[in-house]
Parts: C-alpha cells; sequence; structure tokens
C-alpha cells in the first residue's frame, strides 16, 4: 500500500526513490557495443533471437509492411493518431528557429545560421508496451526541424513490430524503420551496420540497458538525454476528488515498476482518501503487478503545511510531470521552478500531455528538469556562428583584442590580430 508521510519526517531525497537509476549495467551494455561493431547486422540478428523470440527475415521494414500497417490498424485509432499528430506540430511549429544577422556599423556583420541534422535516429521502446506515442511526439519536431533523414529501431517480437508503432511512422514521415531494440539498436546507431545507417544524434526513451548505451555512445554520436524510470507528481488541495487523483498516480505508476507517482496535499483527509481509492483501483488494472511495485516501492504521499508549501517540495524535487490540482493553477505557475511538464487545473490530467494535447512528452527524469527541457526542435538543429568584419573594422578592434590577448599570456593571439596591419601587409 503506498505510504502516507509527514513532510517534517521525511528527506526531500526520499520523497522519490531514484536509486533505481544508480544501477549500473555497463558490462552487459559494453560487450553488447562491441559485438554490433565488430559483427553488424549479424549481432544485431542473434540478439533479436535471443531476446525477441526470433529473428526477423530482414532488418529494414519494408514498404508493403508500413502500408499493410496502415491498413490494419483500428480507423477509430488511427483518426485519433492523425488528430494528436496535428495538435504536435501545432505545438512544436512555434519551435523553428530562424537564422539571423546582425549588421554594426563600421563593415562588421554577425550572425548564426540554423542547420538540421542529417541523419536522426530515434529509439522506440517495445518491451512491456508499445508506444506509437512515442513515434509521433519525437518525430514531428524532427520533421518540422528539417532532418534530412529519420529512421527508427524499435524491437520486433517474433519478427514483428506493431501494427499502430509502423501506422504513426507514416503519419509522421518517418524515412526508415528497423527490426531492432535495446542497447544493440542503440549501438547500430551510433556506428552504423551493413544495413543501419551511422546517425548523428538519438533519441527517445528506453530501459536501463538502453539508457546505458546511450551514456556510453555519447561523443560517438549526440544524444537527447539519459531517461529514467517514468515520475510525476501531483500538488492537490483538500478540494480534490480523490478517485481522480488516485487513476492519475497509477497512470504512471503502470509504466514501470520503477516509476515514482507521489501526491503532496496540504489534507490529511485527502491523503488517506487516496490511498484507499488507489487499493480499489489497483485492483482492476490489466497492469496491476507492475503498478502495484511502483505504488508499494516508489511512490508516496506526503502530507504538507500548505500548497505553497507543496509547491516548494514541487521544485526541490524537479520531477518529469507535475500536475497542479488546485482551484486557480496559473496563480502557482510562476512559483513552478522546475519541472518537465507541467497540467494545470483538475481538469488536465497527465495522460492528455502522453498522448494528444501537443507539447511533447519525452521530458527530464531524475531530477535533472532542474537544468534540462522537454524533446523539442531545438534538438533537431545545429546553430552556426560567423562573422564578418571590414579592414576598418578589425582596425579599430585590433587594439582591444591584442591587449585582451596578452591580459590572458596568449601572444600569438594577439599577432594575429595584429599581422593584418604590418607595413606591407594586404
Amino acid at each position: 500500500m503506498i505510504k502516507i508521510v509527514e513532510y517534517n519526517e521525511i528527506s526531500a531525497s526520499e520523497i522519490f526513490d531514484r536509486s533505481a537509476e544508480e544501477a549500473r549495467v555497463e558490462t552487459a551494455v559494453a560487450e553488447i557495443i562491441s559485438e554490433v561493431r565488430r559483427r553488424g547486422d549479424a549481432a544485431l540478428l542473434d540478439y533479436a533471437a535471443r531476446f525477441d523470440g526470433g529473428a526477423p527475415e530482414r532488418l529494414e521494414v519494408s514498404e508493403a509492411e508500413l502500408d499493410a500497417a496502415l491498413n490494419s490498424v483500428d480507423p477509430e485509432l488511427l483518426e485519433v493518431m492523425k488528430q494528436a499528430a496535428e495538435n504536435i506540430r501545432a505545438f512544436h511549429a512555434k519551435q523553428v528557429r530562424s537564422s539571423f544577422v546582425l549588421t554594426q556599423p563600421g563593415g562588421v556583420v554577425l550572425g548564426q545560421k540554423v542547420t538540421p541534422m542529417e541523419k536522426v535516429g530515434l529509439y522506440v521502446p517495445g518491451g512491456t508496451a508499445a508506444y506509437p506515442s512515442t513515434v509521433l511526439m519525437d518525430a514531428i519536431p524532427a520533421k518540422l526541424a528539417g532532418v534530412g533523414e529519420l529512421v527508427i529501431t524499435t524491437p520486433a517480437k517474433n519478427g514483428t513490430i506493431p501494427p499502430a508503432i509502423l501506422a504513426a511512422a507514416r503519419i509522421a514521415g518517418v524515412d526508415r524503420v528497423f527490426k531492432t531494440g535495446g542497447a544493440q539498436a542503440v549501438a547500430a546507431l551510433a556506428y552504423g551496420t551493413e544495413t543501419v545507417p551511422r546517425v548523428d544524434k538519438i533519441v527517445g526513451p528506453g530501459n536501463a540497458f538502453v539508457a546505458e548505451a546511450k551514456r556510453q555512445v555519447f561523443g560517438a554520436v549526440a544524444i537527447d538525454m539519459i531517461a529514467g524510470p517514468s515520475e510525476i507528481l501531483i500538488v492537490a488541495d483538500g478540494s480534490s476528488d480523490a478517485s481522480q487523483l488516485a487513476a492519475d498516480l497509477l497512470s504512471q505508476a503502470e509504466h514501470d515498476a520503477l516509476a515514482s507517482a507521489v501526491l503532496v496535499t496540504e489534507s490529511r483527509t485527502l491523503a488517506e482518501a487516496v490511498a484507499a481509492e488507489i487499493e480499489v483501483q489497483l485492483s482492476t488494472l490489466p497492469r496491476e503487478a507492475i503498478a502495484r511495485r511502483s505504488v508499494d516501492d516508489h511512490s508516496k504521499i506526503i502530507v504538507c503545511d500548505s500548497i505553497p508549501q507543496a509547491v516548494e517540495i514541487s521544485n526541490a524535487l524537479a520531477p518529469e510531470h507535475l500536475e497542479l490540482c488546485v482551484d486557480e493553477p496559473f496563480a502557482l505557475l510562476d512559483s513552478v521552478k522546475h519541472a518537465g511538464s507541467v497540467f494545470l487545473g483538475r481538469w488536465c490530467p497527465e495522460a492528455l500531455g502522453d498522448y494528444f494535447a501537443g507539447p511533447n512528452h519525452t521530458l527530464p527524469t531524475g531530477g535533472t528538469a532542474r537544468f534540462s527541457s522537454p524533446l523539442s526542435v531545438d534538438d533537431f538543429v545545429k546553430k552556426t556562428q560567423f562573422s564578418y568584419y571590414t579592414r576598418e573594422a578589425l582596425s579599430a578592434a585590433c587594439p582591444k583584442v591584442a591587449r585582451f590577448a596578452r591580459a590572458e599570456g596568449l601572444e600569438a593571439h594577439a599577432r594575429s590580430a595584429e599581422s593584418r596591419f604590418k607595413e606591407g601587409a594586404e
């Protein structure tokens, strides 16, 4: 059963149990990466046979398979996915950056050139559940950024990828899809194989092995973030509905046995009602065993003195998802300093953000919302600076550059600028 504690009885570090993120799988992942680098496609097929119930006949999904998946998905679900894609596209279109040029008096031109990445790999989980929503959330911003080639890797159980994932890939405009998952898929994207192209960046969530693989290949390739188990923190006042709060907490608990679901409230009465309601709802969940472990081992209800204090607690924890279930949520929004995504009011459950609203659901976990942001169009572009000075402009700046350089003990820097004005220099 979920624990109820007074805030003064628990330290901030104990509220979210993030110890699972310290579990290390380096050795196993390093071996997988080495095998993929050495044996390429053969290693991917061997790992598929070992972990996915059988190796596929071919690693790349064919156009015929993509078309068949699109036609086989329930039409109602397909329509919902298309509507969700439009919402995601509309939100992320506001993030698109443009290059700029700044012209200054005296012959100076400065600027920034925004360039889309050429190749990006999107990892889509497919272990205990399949996530077509991840395809939409991660592929659409990449396409809006102008990525040249966007590829997906995802586990194929018995050689088959769930049709909804392939349909989402079609909707989002993904270029290629490959039947490989786990750390081996990350290695393939980072270094390339005979079939899987080497990419410039890998994005997308995954289990501990995927996260560790992303950590190990970083440097050879860029990554979005190291995503840990899912988290939700709900700030709720005593007027909130216990059954709704329980449902929202369980929406994250069912993701993963290591997920954390935390309620912070000033009402002991509400805390006890939510705890009881969680037990009632748990028994009806198809993923009860997973949610039960999350609730019992990694989730809590915190009773504090006030709602402002509850927000302070949230800021200290920097949760992935934050719900503000109060009458005037916008009055609290400016007080929120650290959170991946904020859901305002009693009619905005976190599940809305997972699937349909439009803001991204690939979010910083493990307290990294203190310094990280949700996945966005910015993750798929590079910014290149440029500068132009005329002779006259450099002449005016040269003494200042030289003085600054010599103050740092870098004589060659100073001479580099001054060399343009030596006698006979053009």
